[in-house]
């Protein structure tokens, strides 16, 4: 098996991304030309540089992306067919939907995709969901992602599944719906349920 690290891009800055984000979402980009693939597969290892976390950061709507990295295995599944498979992980900086204190919170999320040349990608590329908190690898049964112009993007692949990854609602450990009324009225008085509060 052959191994080898993906160098970011030298010059990029960031600009408007095809990821899975807000509007106006930076890219983050590790392109991969599928011809360099040998019979052994490919191990591959990229992180996001100092530009590119606060980037994603931007994208995503936390407070920060302190480290971003991702490991995978390309391997070849047949002519033209590759899969995908290794583990994406990044220490993130959220704001609690309670306490709206910033936490970090590490997320650690498996990957497991199959590609093949577009005209070979039957409708669209699968689409990942959330199930027990986590989001679901492709399975056998999907139709693999797109191999467009004889690469793969594995860099927005790695963004993907950490956006399906992150809690929506997060919510720093130890922190209850109960806690915002901790202190007395004061307390309640600059809670959100305040209102429906004062009309019951």
């Amino acid at each position: 098996m052959t191994s080898r690290t993906v160098p970011g891009p030298k010059s990029r800055k960031p600009g408007l991304g095809k990821t899975r984000a807000k509007p106006g979402a930076a890219q983050f980009m590790r392109m991969l030309a599928v011809e360099t693939v040998p019979d052994t597969g490919l191990d591959i290892r990229f992180c996001a540089d100092e530009t590119e976390c606060p980037a994603l950061a931007d994208a995503y709507g936390l407070v920060a992306v302190q480290t971003f990295e991702a490991g995978f295995l390309v391997r070849k599944q047949g002519p033209e067919r590759y899969k995908v498979s290794g583990v994406l992980r990044a220490l993130v900086t959220q704001t609690c939907v309670v306490s709206l204190e910033p936490f970090e919170t590490l997320v650690s999320a498996p990957v497991e995709v199959n590609f093949a040349p577009s005209r070979q990608s039957l409708g669209e590329p699968a689409s990942r969901k959330m199930r027990g908190g986590a989001a679901t690898v492709a399975g056998p049964q999907d139709p693999p992602d797109p191999i467009i112009n004889g690469q793969i993007d594995l860099g927005a692949l790695a963004a993907e599944f950490l956006a399906l990854n992150l809690d929506p609602y997060p919510r720093k450990p130890g922190v209850t719906f109960e806690d915002m009324y901790v202190g007395g009225e004061a307390s309640a008085t600059d809670s959100p349920f305040a209102v429906l509060r004062h009309r019951s």
